[in-house]
């Protein structure tokens, strides 16, 4: 009998199972429902799921690895959960800062994507954003944007976990001329990535401002007919509070409450202008909050009552938005930007505390978008979306809480290890299947073109 031969023989009599991986000697945050954590921790995946979490000991006592990674001075922890972000537009990223929300919008940017949005430019500002937030950690996002079919195609290839919707407007768009034809663009890209084990495709309407009654409630039925996610801007600033009030007697939400499509398939990001009685139709019709502290401080549009919301039970995520008005993907510097805007705001230092924060980016985030059962926690059955962090830094040392290191001294840049459905994304802190090189070559290019038409119209900055 070979050596190998008897490891297996050794292996099958004492019930020793084999993972496709084994990771063993972590620091493993679960942010399950008991909110474990074990100092001397292991995780057992075997065809793309957890299949045991625990003790090292423990999980060593009943699983043995393929693979074997000692994760000794490192941290393991979900994937995390990027609830709001349009992705393509990372190729603009630094184009209009500074600015107020509707000359920002108006002025610059849907000019701007009226003259560079187009396929080629969709996929490569995908492919940079993905490298990206793979490299700070994220390994699922919520978005909204044109030629969600092209994006597919590239998340599909870079194995991170998406859902993508095509942006419904009240005027031509990309990929549709008329609302009917963006509406049937929107069907026809449900019924082809309906079966895709890493994408869902969601239905989205930008904002109350930018989008009719009628638009809103045909969305909502398509939502309704493939069960799918309804994904829109609500209450971002004063003015559409403003307006829509003026307009239509009601804030933006009552003016979606009264229309029917407030349920609890809809993600709202932003919702910074709510008065008390909007709070409690949230929570009465279970919609669920994407929160971009970042984004919003940059703009100077406010903050959301994320404290309020959550008292009320309503489900709350955090996003980054776009790095055009942002300008980063790197959910860590944004859950530290929450904790921190939020006791600055209310007075109230206990406010947003590290663990509760943690959670709007891991099984919060997958709660939100209803991904719970699969994501967002270190659990057997859920897919292996993992994240390993450095933690052989001075900046991670001492460590009294593990919540508060993670809030408050940990980085994106400390991801070292990125596995989705136990495929390695990013090992070492390289990234794999990447060509970030050949990314920024193209990248580069595309900012040329857009200089020379920002000089050409007289946008630039004196």
């Amino acid at each position: 009998m070979s050596k190998t031969d008897f490891s297996h023989h050794r292996e099958k009599a004492e019930g020793i199972s084999t993972a496709d991986i084994l990771m063993v000697h972590g620091l493993v945050v679960t942010m399950d429902h008991q909110f474990r954590i074990f100092e001397d921790g292991a995780l057992a995946i075997d065809g793309g799921k957890i299949v045991a979490v625990g003790v090292t000991e423990d999980v060593k006592e009943r699983y043995t690895g393929r693979r074997i990674i000692d994760a000794r001075r490192k941290l393991i922890m979900p994937g995390l959960i990027n609830a709001h972000t349009h992705a393509p537009m990372n190729i603009f990223r630094g184009f209009a800062d500074d600015l107020s929300l509707n000359e920002w919008l108006y002025d610059y940017i849907f000019p701007l994507e009226s003259a560079f949005v187009n396929p080629q430019n969709v996929e490569l500002g995908t492919r940079l954003a993905i490298a990206e937030m793979i490299r700070s950690g994220t390994t699922t996002f919520n978005d909204m944007y044109y030629y969600s079919d092209v994006m597919a195609n590239v998340v599909d290839d870079y194995g991170i976990r998406a859902i993508l919707t095509h942006a419904l407007l009240d005027k031509p768009v990309h990929n549709g001329s008329t609302v009917k034809e963006s509406l049937q663009f929107a069907e026809q890209l449900i019924s082809d990535w309906r079966t895709h084990p890493r994408i869902d495709i969601s239905v989205s309407v930008h904002a109350p401002y930018s989008a009719s009654p009628a638009l809103y409630q045909a969305a909502k039925s398509l939502a309704d007919r493939y069960g799918a996610q309804l994904h829109t801007h609500l209450s971002e600033t004063q003015w559409e509070f403003d307006l829509i009030s003026e307009k239509y007697g009601h804030t933006p939400t009552g003016h979606l409450h009264n229309l029917g499509v407030l349920d609890n398939n809809m993600v709202a990001a932003h919702a910074i202008y709510l008065t008390a009685e909007d709070m409690d139709l949230l929570a009465k019709h279970d919609v669920g909050i994407a929160h971009n502290p970042q984004c919003n401080m940059k703009l100077s549009n406010g903050t959301a009552p994320i404290p309020e919301l959550l008292k009320r039970g309503v489900r709350v995520g955090i996003g980054t938005d776009g790095v055009a008005s942002n300008n980063d993907l790197d959910l860590f510097d944004e859950i530290r930007s929450s904790a921190l805007a939020h006791k600055l705001v209310t007075g109230d230092p206990t406010v947003m505390d590290a663990r509760t924060v943690l959670e709007t980016v891991t099984i919060g985030g997958a709660h939100l978008l209803r991904m719970d059962d699969r994501i967002g926690s270190l659990e057997a059955g859920k897919q292996a979306d993992v994240i390993m962090m450095d933690l052989s830094r001075p900046h991670a040392w001492p460590h009294y809480d593990v919540y508060s290191l993670l809030v408050y001294s940990l980085r994106g840049s400390d991801v070292e290890m990125v596995m989705v459905d136990g495929r390695i994304l990013m090992e070492g802190g390289r990234l794999t299947g990447i060509d970030v090189e050949g990314l920024y070559d193209a990248v580069q290019s595309v900012r040329r073109d857009v200089s020379h038409w920002r000089d050409s119209r007289g946008l630039g900055r004196s």
